[in-house]
């Protein structure tokens, strides 16, 4: 079946040899998503875009040289294709798959330190006054 579309043969169900790729796959082995599943939604739900079209099917196909531009929270991602893989690999290994076009972020201001709550000069705070103020503070073992 692969001759009659004149594609190349496809061995082991992946496609990276062919010089494509799912972009769900794709994402997923470039490490800007955890999950496939996350790479999938995240391609379903329009916050990516190749070569300037939208993309909206997960099964969509990347190629060597496409731009993908990727829509995260608090960021925007400008990859080019320069490479694939058939495996999830490392971090240093997935780096090697793309070329970050990515404006640099833009700096951070320093935020001043809250003023302190207590008067100066009335000491450490006693067993009783510490216990007041960890009522008002979330528990950092709740992962907040």
């Amino acid at each position: 079946m692969a001759e009659d579309r004149g594609d190349a043969p496809q061995t082991g169900g992946g496609t990276a040899a062919a010089g494509r790729q799912r972009i769900d796959k794709w994402l997923w082995h470039a490490r800007v998503v955890k999950t496939r599943s996350l790479a999938q939604k995240l391609a379903e739900a329009g916050h990516v875009r190749k070569n300037r079209e939208k993309v909206d099917q997960s099964s969509d196909v990347v190629r060597l040289g496409d731009v993908l531009t990727i829509t995260l929270p608090h960021r925007v991602l400008i990859l080019k294709v320069s490479g694939f893989a058939d495996r999830r690999g490392s971090a240093p290994e997935a780096q090697r798959l793309y070329e970050d076009l990515s404006p640099p972020p833009p700096p951070r201001e320093a935020r001043e330190p809250a003023p302190a709550l207590r008067d100066p000069g009335t000491g450490r705070p006693t067993k009783r006054d510490r216990r007041r103020m960890d009522a008002f503070e979330p528990d950092p073992d709740d992962g907040f």
